[in-house]
Order: structure tokens, then sequence, then C-alpha cells
């Protein structure tokens, strides 16, 4: 495990940089972000000298532990800063952990009036956990064959892709894309009329399919079409494979039965919603069509940026955005929820199963960009949405014991494992935040986000008698 020690160390390293330009570019929080990258980096430095060892091929055991303690420690590493300059130990933890798995919570009020190294440092780890997640998803989740996540390989390099022939110039080219949405995003931010900070935070944060925003109205505060017009197409880029650009880009194809999924579901979702909003609250229709489609795009792209408290527009409305809450964005790419992928499939294996039902001697075999889903690729699907099912239940459960009402907790539950931010309700809907939580509920949130971000399965599994057999063998 000695390599797994050293490659915390040196996220301990990368963090301390981070820290150190933060503090050299904002002076009004310079001395919080020097004091913390000094004591990450001295620790992160000693963790590295002491376990310093040659590059074995790691088990898969050991990647399990290395993809789990490298996200853990970049949220405590994250949430150091904020301790220093205000936040309680948990809060800071919160609001780390939810800035580097994406999910956008927020304990914190009074944006508006927040210092820019703070603003500046959420979006960095939306940003750094975007890149993260695509990288944990496209280089390690398949190998870990984490609820089907195999299936992945046969819509990214490994389906004949020869000008990346290897992963590391495939997750260069994954690093390009990112970036140059990224830029392209803050360009078109600043054409509409943000001023550069706003225009480059929001950026990181819309392609990191984060949500953290500068202030407390989130997106709504700025009241320019244009720019939600522009925030909605981004989001949606984020939420998109990163491997399905790539294919774009070398080999001109758009296919993609994921991406071909996802974007029918969002504009039938978005003209119903539409529709009845324009109807039931007499809005006028493209002005509807702006704010649904805004928030439907935020909801399963698992952003969280909010232009209204869409919870006023009904109970219709409310149950439509719980529902989409745990639909979620494309495999490969930032956004979180149980992914388009996942749930195409597990409709797929109901209609096979109906077919077979009433027509036993019929062959009916479940496919997937053209090729046959194995057996165990499927039993991975499947075992993934029970866990997520079941996981929501404990999470929600648990939020319950602590006095939360049934809305609150399983909204908070949802909301967590998919990484979206905003629950519904009062408390935790768009128009509020997760400060007036306490701290074991804030905790149960903060593991929930941890799971929701990589996977359940990933983690889950570090708590079998066998894994650790095996490990230690």
């Amino acid at each position: 495990m000695n390599f797994v020690i050293y490659v915390n160390g040196i996220v301990l390293m990368f963090f301390t940089i981070l820290m150190t330009v933060d503090a050299a570019i904002f002076r009004d929080t310079s001395k919080e972000f020097l004091t913390a990258a000094i004591l990450v980096g001295l620790f992160g430095a000693m963790v590295t000298i002491a376990s310093k060892t040659k590059f074995t091929a790691l088990k898969k055991t050991q990647t399990f532990v290395l993809t789990t303690s490298v996200w853990l420690m970049a949220a405590i590493a994250g949430a150091i800063p904020l301790y220093i300059w205000n936040l309680t130990p948990v809060d800071a933890l919160f609001e780390a952990m939810s800035g580097i798995t994406t999910t956008g919570s927020t304990v914190m009020s009074g944006l508006d009036s927040t210092p820019k190294g703070i603003i500046f440092w959420r979006a960095t780890l939306q940003a750094l956990g975007g890149v993260g997640f695509i990288v944990t998803g496209i280089a390690l989740l398949p190998i870990l064959k984490v609820g089907g996540m195999q299936l992945f390989r046969t819509e990214s390099s490994d389906k004949g892709e020869k000008e990346l022939r290897n992963a590391a110039v495939f997750a260069s080219a994954t690093l390009q894309i990112y970036l140059g949405l990224i830029a392209i995003c803050a360009l078109i931010y600043a054409i509409g009329g943000m001023n550069a900070f706003d225009a480059i935070t929001h950026a990181m944060t819309t392609l990191s399919t984060g949500g953290y925003s500068g202030y407390d109205a989130s997106f709504g505060h700025f009241d320019s079409a244009f720019l939600q017009w522009a925030a909605t197409v981004f989001m949606l880029l984020g939420s998109l494979p990163f491997a399905w650009y790539i294919r774009v880009i070398y080999r001109r194809t758009f296919h993609s039965e994921q991406v071909v999924a996802m974007l029918w579901t969002l504009f039938f979702v978005i003209a119903t919603l539409s529709v009845w909003l324009s109807i039931s609250n007499s809005i006028p229709a493209l002005a509807a069509l702006r704010m649904v489609a805004f928030n439907v795009v935020s909801v399963v792209s698992t952003t969280g940026y909010a232009t209204t408290d869409y919870t006023l527009w009904g109970p219709f409305a409310v149950a439509c955005f719980f529902v989409l809450t745990a639909v979620g964005g494309s495999t490969g790419s930032t956004a979180g929820g149980a992914k388009a992928m996942r749930w195409l499939l597990a409709y797929r294996a109901v209609i096979t199963r109906l077919k077979i039902t009433y027509s036993p001697s019929r062959v009916a075999l479940i496919k997937y960009e053209g090729q046959r889903v194995e057996d165990d690729v499927m039993s991975g699907v499947i075992a993934f949405l029970v866990f997520y099912i079941g996981t929501f239940g404990l999470l929600t459960f648990a939020l319950a014991m602590f006095g939360l009402d049934f809305e609150t907790a399983s909204s908070g539950a949802l909301t967590a494992l998919a990484n979206v931010g905003p629950g519904v309700g009062d408390i935790i809907g768009p128009a509020g935040n997760f400060a007036t939580l306490s701290n074991p509920v804030k905790l149960i949130l903060i593991f929930g986000m941890f799971l929701g971000r990589l996977e359940i399965l990933t983690v889950f599994v570090l708590f079998t008698p066998v894994f650790w057999r095996e490990a230690l063998a």
C-alpha cells in the first residue's frame, strides 16, 4: 500500500500549489491560504518522502483503496483553508466535499460579500472535481467493473480510436476539451455581461456541473435571458460523455445511444413542463420555456444552479424535479446521478423480460451500441441500481432519525447521492441552503455526497471482510 500512500502525498502537494496560487492572486485571503498551504505542504511532503516507492502494477483491491482515499484526501485538503478562514470544521468539510464532488450544496450565506479568494477556491474545487471524475470514470471505474462501468469501454478509446493509442493521450485530449469548453463558456459569459471574475468562476462551475455561484441568488443573480440560455447549453455540454467529444473530433461521428436517450428525455420533459407552466401560471410561452429548460437541465446535469424557486410552481413540478434528481447525466461526463446509460439498460432489460414472459421460446438479447450486453455487465448495472435505491432509503431513514421531515430528509438524501445540490422544501430547496442543519445531519450528507461521486459500490466494497482478506494477502 506504500504507493497508495505516496499518491495521496502527491495530491496534498498539488493542493499546496493551488492554495499558494490563490494566496498570490487574492490578497483578501492570502494569509489564510498561505497558512493552509504550509500545513498541507508539510504534511504532504512528509507522507511523500516516507512512502516513496517504485511503481508496481496495482492489484484491483489497491485500486479501490487508491480511488476512495484520493477523493477523501482531496476533500480534507480543500476544507483546511475554509476552516482557517471562517467555517467550523464540519461546515468546512461539507463545503469542500460538496465542491470536490461537484454537488453544489452549500452551508454558506452572504456570498455576495464573501472574499473573492474563497469564491475562487470553491470554483477551483469544482473544476478539479469535474475533471477528476472524468479521469476516474474513464481510467479506473471500467477496470474495477463498478456498476456496469466496463460497458463504457464500448464508447471510449477501446472502440477503435486509433488516433488515441494509450490512456495518457486519451486523458490529455479529455483535459484539452474540458479546458477548452471552460474557456469558451467564460468568453460567452463575458459577452453576456459578466465581469471577468464572475465569467471565469461560473464557467468553472458550469462545465464541472458543480453549480457553486458567487451569489446567494445563484445564477438568478444575473437577470439576463442570454446568460441563462448560455448556461443551459454549457450545463448540457458538461453532462455529455467526453469520450463522445473525442469521437466527434477524430471519427466525425455523432452516434451515441445514451446521448440520444438523454436528449430525447430532456426534450420531452422540458416541452411538457413548459406547456404546463405556461398554462397553469399564465406565464408567456418563451419565458416558461427558458425557465423550465434552465432548471431542468440544471437538475438533470446535476449542476444545481437555480434562477427561481421551482418548488413554488406547484406539486406537479416538485414531483418532476424530485424524480429528475435521480436521473443524472451521461457516463463519462462530469455529471452525477445514476447516469443515462444505466437507466437505458434497465429499461431495455424490463422490455426484454416482458417479451420473454409472453413468449418464453423467444430469444431476446439486450444490446448497447450494437453489441450484446454480457450477463456480468447487466448484473452490475442492476446491482448498482439496487444499491442506489437502497442507499437512498438508508440515508433518508438516517436523516429522519435526526428530526428532519420526510420531504427534507428524502430530497436531501437524493440530492447528496446524485450530487445535484439543492433539494426541495423550505429548508434545502433552491431558495435555501444547508446551514441550519445539525452537524450529524451534515456528516450524513457528506458521506452521501462521497458515495454518490464514487458510484457507491467503490466505497461499499471496502466494508466487506473478503476485500480486506484479499488486500492483505
